[in-house]
């Protein structure tokens, strides 16, 4: 009802109606009473909320700091007992061979005919047959989603889309242990992976490595598995092959990437160590196989290749390999090879 309406009726009309509008708009209006509630629930609320945030980041750095250690992961030598055997040299690879490469006598053996999976080392046999296959080194080979680990989810610098030569993949296979260069070498091999595996099966059996077995050309997979007599029979056809010498034995190399220069450098430090002259060598590691390590070297004279398998802890299958040489370098004459307790 408009004010000009109200004005033309007779007063106490108009008197009553101004106190109507006037209670109705009282009911409306916030008393300061109303206003102080509000406030005091809006600052209550803010208070509650504040304590709810406050304890919910108490409550998350208290699990932050709990720290939860998984168990040991036992590695296949471990579950078998093998590191129980003890040698004259406290090794703490749980297998061992040490053989002279011209006279095959045997100088150190330790569990040497137990089969384990050998991780890595498998890159040896990937190697030496693209080798042998003479592929052209030049090609270019892309990294693809095939190439990707789903065995154990370990990352790579190599992403997919990546190029590379053949050879460039398989420098950084042998030197720097990568496996995504490693599947894609077995990949794009004529006939695919599938056939190159087989290939490298058939290969083991000609060279008469009878306790080895390979399923994939990265040595991620547990079930790809050989002996320390075996590896030795490998090491020395891969040593007859001047490109596994060469490339194996890099201390480092650089591969440009797109915009990008990737640095790596090889897994095995004894390459760089003057104490040592190394004609050819790989390194390899899962949980399921230890540390592990093959060389050739030539000590106090001798060209020896030694494999050790199995070894406890980072740093141990290079400690092995040292007390080896010093052993070696202390008896030139070596008329006594080491042996293990049991055999």
């Amino acid at each position: 009802m408009h004010l000009t309406a109200l004005t033309t009726r007779k007063p106490w009309t108009f008197l009553l109606h101004s106190m109507a509008i006037a209670v109705l708009l009282a009911g409306f209006a916030p008393t300061a009473a109303d206003a102080g509630t509000r406030k005091a629930r809006t600052v209550s609320a803010k208070k509650s909320h504040v304590s709810k945030k406050r304890v919910a980041r108490t409550y998350t750095a208290r699990a932050r700091s709990v720290v939860r250690v998984a168990p040991a992961r036992l590695s296949y030598g471990q579950l078998a007992g093998l590191h129980a055997v003890q040698d004259d040299l406290d090794l703490k690879s749980s297998v061992a061979l040490v053989i002279d490469q011209d006279t095959q006598e045997v100088l150190i053996s330790k569990n040497d005919s137990a089969v384990l999976p050998i991780a890595s080392l498998t890159k040896l046999m990937t190697g030496l047959l693209i080798s042998e296959a003479k592929l052209p080194m030049d090609e270019m080979i892309t990294i693809t989603q095939q190439d990707v680990d789903t065995e154990k989810f370990t990352g790579s610098r190599l992403r997919v889309g990546t190029t590379l030569t053949r050879g460039e993949l398989m420098h950084l296979a042998l030197m720097s242990s990568e496996n995504r260069a490693a599947n894609a070498l077995g990949r794009t091999y004529p006939g695919g992976l599938a056939a190159f595996v087989s290939l490298m099966n058939a290969k083991a059996r000609m060279l008469g490595m009878n306790d080895t077995r390979y399923v994939e050309p990265t040595g991620l997979s547990s079930k790809n598995q050989s002996s320390a007599q075996d590896l030795a029979t490998l090491v020395k056809a891969a040593y007859d092959d001047p490109l596994m010498r060469e490339l194996s034995t890099s201390p480092e190399h650089q591969v440009a990437v797109g915009n990008r220069t990737l640095q790596y450098r090889n897994t095995n430090r004894l390459v760089k160590n003057p104490d040592w002259t190394i004609g050819l060598q790989k390194t390899g590691y899962i949980a399921e196989a230890g540390q592990c390590l093959v060389m050739q070297a030539r000590i106090a004279g001798r060209k020896l290749i030694m494999v050790f398998l199995d070894s406890a802890g980072r740093l141990s299958r290079i400690a092995d390999a040292e007390r080896v040489r010093r052993w070696v370098e202390s008896n030139p004459a070596l008329s006594n090879p080491l042996k293990g307790t049991n055999g």
